[in-house]
């Protein structure tokens, strides 16, 4: 993280610290009052786990096996996830719960809530592909904790946390990866950069749905860089020995940030009083990708677990050989497509850093 966005956070904080504990002394309270979260795996913190028919599910051995208790929580990774550090920056001593999970209710609901969802995306079509939870049903949930949050702080207390919140919103890769290079019908009926274009609308109306709803500062991530993810090398890498990026894919990431760019930049001029900035997650993961060195990472090319070799499996951990590496900080991905807590560090410190907009 850049030296003034972390001393900016810092006196954030400090400020933030005005509750007196019971011995009279300064609690440190969050710099938001929440953080609400919409999207996919990159952010599901156990959603899925309490979807029956879900096909993508992080609820077993190696996952978490480097997050506090050590066992799997629904988590894409060894460790912690991006909104994890995020909260914890922002000085959350918890985390917000996973929607659907029983600790989704009463006092817990005043810090935030999590709608993510494995396999879920911008465009419907791809989530239910996979039994997730669609954009549309995370929209419908959102609106049902509304409800139950001002049942438990009362109305104007909810409308001060809803207003102040942070919000995320991560998702799309499952739009390219497990649908559009996987559906021909798909691909023949849109060029990319139309494809782009349906994606980036669904964002913008959404976005545009949450302000009406009272969201005042949202973060969207961009597009990772889709060709350098191991699985995607392996499926689109046609045998290439160096294991390089697939450029192809990677241009089709930066055609879709264009034009998110281009859409957040409408919206903030539309819509006055919105705070909305771009988390951007591109550049950071690529360079990771490339020069692992450079942030002292071993392997970015392999996965620290063993992932499958057909269908769905070759994106997460196979659950028939559960080991992992010694060291997962070693690797920028702990499965096929999600990177290591290590990796998701540098990656929250861009995310933080991008963000300072939102909370100032």
């Amino acid at each position: 993280m850049a030296f003034t966005a972390a001393s900016l956070l810092v006196s954030l904080l400090v400020m933030a610290s005005s509750a007196t504990d019971g011995g009279g002394g300064v609690q440190a309270q969050p710099i938001v009052p929440a953080v609400i979260s919409f999207g996919d795996s990159t952010i599901d913190v156990g959603n899925n786990n309490y979807l029956p028919r879900a096909v993508f599910k992080a609820n077993y051995a190696p996952y978490g096996q480097n997050f506090v208790p050590r066992q799997p929580t629904g988590r894409f990774s060894d460790g912690k996830i991006v909104t994890d550090i995020t909260a914890e920056t922002l000085g959350f001593e918890a985390y917000p719960p996973p929607y659907l999970s029983p600790e989704a209710s009463g006092k817990n609901l005043l810090i935030g809530a999590n709608f993510a969802s494995a396999a879920s995306s911008y465009y419907d079509d791809t989530a239910a592909m996979y039994d997730a939870i669609t954009l549309t049903q995370q929209l419908r949930y959102y609106k049902e904790y509304r409800s139950k949050l001002a049942a438990v702080a009362g109305r104007a207390k909810a409308r001060a946390i809803l207003s102040d919140a942070l919000y995320v919103v991560s998702t799309g890769t499952g739009d390219f990866i497990q649908n559009y290079y996987r559906n021909a019908s798909l691909s023949r009926r849109y060029t990319v950069d139309q494809y782009s274009d349906l994606l980036v609308g669904i964002f913008s109306g959404f976005a545009s749905e949450l302000y009406k709803l009272g969201a005042r500062r949202i973060g969207v991530t961009s597009m990772p860089p889709l060709g350098c993810f191991p699985a995607t090398i392996r499926l689109y890498g046609k045998g290439r020995r160096d294991g390089a990026c697939v450029p192809r894919l990677n241009r089709d990431a930066e055609t879709f940030n264009e034009k998110l760019n281009a859409t957040v930049r409408s919206l903030k001029a539309r819509h006055a009083g919105l705070k909305l900035a771009i988390f951007d997650v591109y550049a950071p993961l690529r360079r990771l990708a490339e020069v692992p060195a450079e942030q002292g990472f071993a392997d970015a090319r392999g996965t620290c677990c063993r992932t499958g070799t057909e269908k769905t499996r070759v994106y997460l951990c196979n659950p028939t050989t559960a080991g992992m590496c010694r060291n997962a900080s070693s690797y920028v991905f702990f499965d096929g497509v999600h990177p290591s807590e290590a990796a998701n560090v540098v990656i929250a410190e861009a995310m933080v850093e991008a963000g300072i907009e939102l909370v100032t």
